[in-house]
């Protein structure tokens, strides 16, 4: 069964590889790029299924050469070669199992990520900016663009909210696992006794809508347009370029004040909008289901606590999966990639044991 799954994937990337070959479909940019696009999502699955049969091919042929009479040295050759080339087989056929796992749909979108001091005052304001750098830093790693839509500042640094987009490959797929409450311990610069304090800092994550994906009707909105203020409320500009967006049936506000013109401030407040709508109709369908969807990594509810950031053991602990790494400052300089893959990996389990 699995295998003419593969073989019928197969066949669609060749022919979506003669289409993008094809005069009449490169002559209409729109339509290239959807072909160009399905042809790239099929690569990998695809040269894994080629790498997996081609191991297949010479392992059978390892097997008949076992057949005939061989010197020992040779036979032992070929035996050891047959081992690895089992082992290899067992690898393939686990990551195409892996690969042929229906995909969030979501992975390949850019992300609207909003970060919230919680409890604990000015420190908690100071950790939602540690973890605003983090993510910035993780992106850049990645190559990922980060462009801020609206922000909170606090006079020490930090933020009681922060809102930015993040735009790259696979955005969604990787940082969707971010959502939930990320908690710290440590003794802030301003407490003389050196007692430890906790705070959290809550993170959203959401897949950017595309207007296709999210319908906004002009008269179930309303725009407010105010002067941009800064540190203390001051106003850092004598126009009103800041945009503040009602959603009227849902209740939802949206602020953005970043850029010097209404127009682009509009523009990513609409962003923020449709991706908050997208989540709140998301989340209504998949309500009932919730329960059965969930997997150790967690439903995503940026309720739920999910990371401790503990700087006096230089630690942080996911314990969504009881991960801990004792190189905390790496992790806040955008290191994030040790704990991400391993939410990755025990998601795509969680998938497999319920298709298997």
């Amino acid at each position: 069964m699995m295998f003419e799954k593969l073989q019928q994937i197969e066949e669609k990337y060749e022919e979506l590889g003669s289409l993008l070959a094809d005069p009449g479909v490169i002559s209409e940019p729109s339509l290239y790029q959807k072909h160009a696009k399905a042809h790239a999502g099929l690569t990998d699955i695809v040269t894994t299924f080629r790498e997996y049969k081609r191991v297949v091919r010479e392992k059978e042929d390892a097997k008949l050469l076992l057949e005939d009479k061989l010197d020992p040295d040779f036979r032992e050759m070929v035996a050891a070669e047959l081992a690895e080339l089992e082992q290899r087989e067992a690898e393939l056929g686990q990551r195409l199992k892996i690969l042929l796992l229906p995909k969030d749909p979501n992975d390949d979108k850019d992300v609207i990520m909003e970060i919230r001091a919680g409890t604990g005052g000015e420190e908690a304001a100071l950790f939602a900016g540690d973890l605003f750098r983090m993510y910035a830093r993780y992106a850049e790693k990645r190559r990922w663009k980060v462009d801020v839509i609206d922000g909170n500042p606090t006079d020490l640094g930090g933020f009681k909210e922060i809102i930015f987009e993040v735009s790259g490959q696979g955005a969604y797929s990787q940082l969707k696992f971010e959502s939930g409450v990320h908690r710290v311990q440590r003794v802030p610069d301003t407490e003389s006794s050196g007692r430890i304090h906790t705070s959290a800092a809550t993170v959203a994550v959401l897949p950017e809508a595309e207007e296709v994906d999210v319908q906004i009707n002009p008269d179930d909105i309303r725009i407010d347009v105010f002067c941009a203020s800064g540190h203390g409320g001051q106003s850092v500009n004598t126009t009103q370029s800041a945009v503040r967006i009602t959603h009227l049936p849902s209740g939802i506000v949206v602020s953005c004040q970043d850029e010097k013109s209404q127009h682009k401030n509009k523009d990513k407040a609409m962003k923020v909008l449709r991706a908050r709508l997208l989540e709140k109709a998301e989340a209504e369908q998949h309500g009932e289901l919730a329960s059965a969807r969930r997997s150790m990594v967690g439903s995503g509810d940026r309720s739920e606590r999910i990371r401790t950031y503990n700087f006096p053991q230089g630690r942080v602990t996911d314990h969504r999966i009881g991960l801990t790494l004792h190189k905390l400052e790496m992790v806040l300089q955008g290191e994030l990639d040790e704990i991400i893959q391993a939410l990755v990996t025990t998601e795509q389990a969680e998938k497999l044991k319920r298709v298997e």
